[in-house]
C-alpha cells in the first residue's frame, strides 16, 4: 500500500470520504429524509456561510466557542461557518417562511464544521440531519418527534436505541424556590450537572437535601419521575416536572418497548433550551446519535430534533457498496439499463480483456456478465 504523502494530510478531525462508506452515508442520510418527508416535513437547505452576526442572534450565542470565522471581501463584514443547522432553520422560518401557516415542519441535512471537536466526537466536520416543529408549544410536538427519530432509526437498523429526557429550566427553577441567589444556584447547577454532592452540599447549604434528591432522580424514566413526584417542588417546578411525567407517560403509551430514561437535574449544553429535551443513544456506541428539544426563536415555540450521521453510521453493519457486475464493451445498452433497473452498479469494459473475471475483481466487482450470463467473480 502507498504511504499517503504531505499533500494527502488534513488537519486534525477532517478525513476524506471514501467509497463505499460515503456512498452509505448519503443513503442513509435519503432515507433520514424520506422518513420525515413522510411526516409531513419539508425540505429546506441553508447556506453553509453566514453573516456570523446572523448565526450568533439570539440563542446561537452559545455557539459561539464552535464557529469558524472569516472575512467577506466582498461586504468587509465578518462570515461564520456553520457549527449547526437547527438555528438556521429556525432563522427561515422567521424570515422567508414567516407567512407559512404554523405549526410548520421542516427537515434539512447538510455538513456542519466546529473548531474542535469533543472527547466523544473528536470530528470537527460531520453531517446532520434533522427536523423542526415551529410555532406551536404542544406537547404533541414532542412526542411527534421523539416518536419520528425512534422510527426513522429503527427502519435503518439501528438497535438498542434509548432516549435520555430532561427539562434543563427545572433544575434553575428549584434553585429560585428555594431562595437561593444567583451565583450559589449557578454552582449548585454545576454541581448537579457533575452530580458532585460535596460540591452542591457547599452550593446549597440548608437546599442541599432538595437537590440531591434531585440527583438522585435520574435513572429509568418511570422511576425518575415518580422521585420528583414525592419532591416539594414550588409552582414553576411542579408544572415543569408534571409536563415531563405526562411526555413519558405518553412515549409509554405510544411506543411500549423504547427504551427511556430520565435526568432531570441536567442542564450543561442545554442553555438555549426552554422546554424538555432529549437525547439518543445506542447501546455500545460512541457519542449520541441525536439530540432534540423545546426552544425559542423569532417569539416562536420550535421543537426539533438534530441526528449525528457519524454515531449513526457506527451502530450500523459495514457499508457493502451495492452490488458491482463488470460488463464487456459489447454489451448492449438496453441489458445494462436494465441490470440498473434490478439494482445492479454496471461498470463497463473499454476493451477486449483476456481474463474477464480478473479484470472485474481488479475494478472491485462482484459479478461480471459472460454471454448475457450473471457470474459470481471466481466461477468464470
Amino acid at each position: 500500500m502507498k504511504k499517503v504523502g504531505a499533500s494527502g494530510l488534513l488537519p486534525a478531525g477532517l478525513r476524506d470520504g471514501l467509497p463505499p462508506e460515503a456512498e452509505w452515508e448519503a443513503h442513509v442520510i435519503e432515507r433520514l429524509m424520506m422518513g420525515f418527508a413522510g411526516h409531513g416535513y419539508r425540505r429546506v437547505k441553508p447556506p453553509l456561510i453566514e453573516f456570523e452576526d446572523t448565526l450568533l442572534a439570539g440563542p446561537g450565542q452559545s455557539l459561539a466557542p464552535h464557529m469558524f470565522r472569516l472575512m467577506d471581501p466582498i461586504s468587509q463584514r465578518m462570515l461564520g461557518v456553520r457549527p449547526d443547522m437547527t438555528l438556521q432553520v429556525a432563522r427561515i422560518a422567521e424570515t422567508r417562511l414567516k407567512d407559512v401557516a404554523r405549526p410548520l415542519r421542516l427537515s434539512y441535512a447538510g455538513q456542519v464544521l466546529r473548531v474542535r471537536g469533543s472527547q466523544l466526537r473528536p470530528e470537527r466536520q460531520f453531517a446532520q440531519a434533522g427536523a423542526e416543529i415551529i410555532g406551536t408549544e404542544a406537547l404533541g410536538a414532542d412526542l411527534e418527534v421523539i416518536l419520528m427519530a425512534a422510527e426513522a432509526l429503527s427502519e435503518l437498523g439501528v438497535r438498542h436505541v434509548s432516549v435520555d429526557l430532561t427539562q434543563p429550566l427545572l433544575a434553575p427553577a428549584l434553585c429560585q424556590g428555594l431562595g437561593l441567589d444567583e451565583e450559589r444556584a449557578r454552582e449548585a447547577r454545576r454541581a448537579l450537572d457533575q452530580k458532585d454532592v460535596a460540591a452542591l452540599r457547599q452550593a446549597a447549604g440548608p437546599a442541599a437535601p432538595t437537590l440531591e434528591a434531585l440527583m438522585a432522580a435520574a435513572g429509568p424514566a418511570e422511576q425518575a419521575v415518580a422521585q420528583l413526584a414525592r419532591l416539594p417542588l414550588p409552582p414553576a417546578a411542579a408544572d415543569m416536572a408534571a409536563e415531563l411525567s405526562e411526555l413519558i407517560g405518553r412515549l409509554r403509551r405510544a411506543a411500549p418497548d423504547l427504551m427511556l430514561t430520565a435526568d432531570p437535574g441536567e442542564f450543561r449544553g442545554l442553555e438555549y433550551q426552554t422546554g424538555i429535551s432529549f437525547t439518543f443513544f445506542a447501546r455500545g456506541v460512541r457519542g449520541e446519535l441525536g439530540r432534540g428539544g423545546r426552544y425559542l426563536s423569532g417569539g416562536e415555540s420550535c421543537t426539533g430534533i438534530t441526528l449525528y450521521l457519524d454515531s449513526i453510521l457506527r451502530a450500523l453493519p459495514p457499508a457493502n457498496g451495492m452490488r458491482r457486475i463488470y460488463l464487456p464493451p459489447d454489451c448492449p445498452l438496453a441489458k445494462a439499463r436494465r441490470l440498473r433497473a434490478e439494482g445492479w452498479c454496471t461498470v463497463q469494459g473499454f476493451g477486449p480483456v483476456d481474463d474477464p473475471a480478473g479484470e472485474a475483481r481488479r475494478l472491485g466487482c462482484t459479478h461480471h456478465l459472460v454471454g448475457g450470463e450473471i457470474r459470481e467473480v471466481g466461477l468464470a
